[in-house]
């Protein structure tokens, strides 16, 4: 599946699907991805960034922080100034909703065409 190992965050509700947006996500499924393989590591309940509409920039940070040893992230959604927050960590977002694997697959490919043109 991947030449070079990945940590991925994934957001959802079910640990089945990637279906919730970054700031409205209540738990982080962590996989690690390596070779032709990938496996869940850990479960991480963080409280929304998003409450109520009203965005709370010091638990952005806190999320973040917690999520900083990933390499990538997964959501439905994920808002430009999550985006730059989480990017200026080292966390590369995507948002590719889905059955976890499938999602998980798609990322990992596109990773692997775009190190061709790099």
């Amino acid at each position: 599946m991947a030449d070079k190992n990945y940590r991925i965050a994934v957001a959802s509700s079910d640990g089945i699907v990637v279906n919730n947006h970054f700031g409205r996500a209540r738990a982080f499924y962590i996989y690690e991805v390596n070779e032709d393989s990938f496996e869940l590591s850990d479960i991480r309940h963080l409280p929304p960034v998003c409450d109520r509409g009203e965005h709370d920039e010091e638990r952005l940070l806190e999320n973040v922080n917690c999520l900083s040893d990933c390499t990538h992230l997964l959501a439905s959604k994920v808002g430009d100034g999550a985006r730059r927050v989480l990017e200026s960590k080292g966390i590369t977002c995507y948002e590719i909703p889905g059955v976890i694997p499938d999602s998980i697959d798609k990322l990992v490919k596109y990773e692997q065409v775009n190190e061709l043109f790099n």
